[in-house]
């Protein structure tokens, strides 16, 4: 299969990524719908989120979960931009070479998370760089106002893969 490239290309590749995932979790509905904001409905019963590059679409959906958050970032993250979205405690204990990751995996780890988290009702003008990313090594776990939600990462050269998972 061509990869996505163009908007309309990543969108419907992101809806072909949704139903695979639907089918995988063993729903019947196939279907993900976009809401008014934009974001995609998964079936009751079925949380889910989609993520898309011009080259790749994935979705991750987990039966019986509250929310779940995926995110694909092929680019890399300038040094600027990271003191932006990281805070001082992020670059200094989680960033290489003190810490296991790249800038580029804690950006997406903190835009899975944002995903995970955007649902829930108390957390009003919510932007995903005022996530806290902490834990130990192994066991990353996004904060936001007494919120929390574990964040899974894993790394390619050309690529960082984050799932956040909130049940």
């Amino acid at each position: 299969m061509a990869p996505p490239h163009g908007p309309a290309e990543q969108f419907a590749a992101g809806r072909r990524a949704a139903a695979a995932a639907l089918a995988a979790a063993g729903s019947a509905e196939r279907t993900v719908p976009r809401g008014r904001d934009g974001r995609p409905l998964f079936p009751q019963g079925f949380a889910g989120s989609i993520s898309h590059t011009d080259r790749l679409a994935v979705a991750v959906v987990v039966p019986g979960a509250e929310a779940v958050g995926v995110d694909i970032e092929p680019a890399a993250i300038t040094p600027r931009m990271a003191a932006f979205i990281l805070r001082d405690q992020e670059r200094r204990l989680l960033l290489a070479p003190a810490g296991p990751y790249s800038a580029r995996d804690l950006f997406a780890a903190k835009e899975a998370a944002f995903k995970a988290m955007n649902s829930l009702g108390t957390l009003g003008e919510f932007l995903f760089w005022q996530i806290r990313l902490g834990g130990p090594e192994g066991a990353l776990t996004a904060t936001y106002r007494g919120e929390s939600v574990p964040v899974r990462i894993h790394t390619r050269a050309d690529l960082s893969f984050a799932v956040a998972i909130r049940h």
